[in-house]
């Protein structure tokens, strides 16, 4: 699939940063060059590269720096956005609490919660889109296969993507 993906380049524009706390990704939301074939609205996780693509239209997409599933939780498919929820509440699913019973068995919505300001959901499964309150892990590989976003760079992007929108996540 990696190959029927077409370059993708930088041009520039990052976004301005700081929104919680001085929260900032290392890796800045930047306006890229896209040729490739996938309408606007499309999504594109490159797992990788630890990047995600809002494709745009007029050749361009926004790049956004991403934390990723670590090893033994990263996947690959398209599916489509099934909900999108503000300040999501949080509970996590037992295969995670046999792995981590420590655990809070429920969260709030709110500051503290680890799916951050906003969260997009994938299909029928247990991942998401979301956001975080740990900006330091963007660009790492270490959530059980959900795709993390700093909470400015979530909030963005829930904007933008509708309920529907096709998403493709590769290696």
């Amino acid at each position: 699939m990696a190959a029927a993906l077409p370059a993708i380049v930088a041009s520039g524009c990052a976004a301005p940063g700081n929104f919680f706390s001085g929260a900032m990704s290392a890796v800045a939301r930047t306006t890229v060059s896209y040729t490739g074939r996938e309408k606007p609205g499309t999504v594109i996780i490159n797992t990788s590269e630890r990047r995600l693509y809002l494709v745009l239209g007029n050749e361009q997409a926004l790049r956004y720096g991403i934390g990723v599933g670590r090893v033994g939780f990263t996947w690959a498919g398209v599916t489509r956005v099934s909900a999108k929820k503000e300040w999501p509440d949080w509970t996590p699913p037992p295969q995670m609490l046999r792995r981590e019973p420590d655990l809070p068995r429920f969260m709030k919505g709110g500051p503290d919660n680890p799916l951050g300001a906003r969260a997009m959901y994938l299909g029928s499964t247990l991942f998401r889109i979301h956001g975080s309150n740990e900006p330091q892990t963007i660009g790492q590989a270490i959530s059980s296969g959900c795709f993390r976003l700093t909470n400015e760079d979530v909030i963005d992007l829930y904007g933008r993507v509708p309920v529907g929108a096709k998403v493709i996540v590769m290696r």
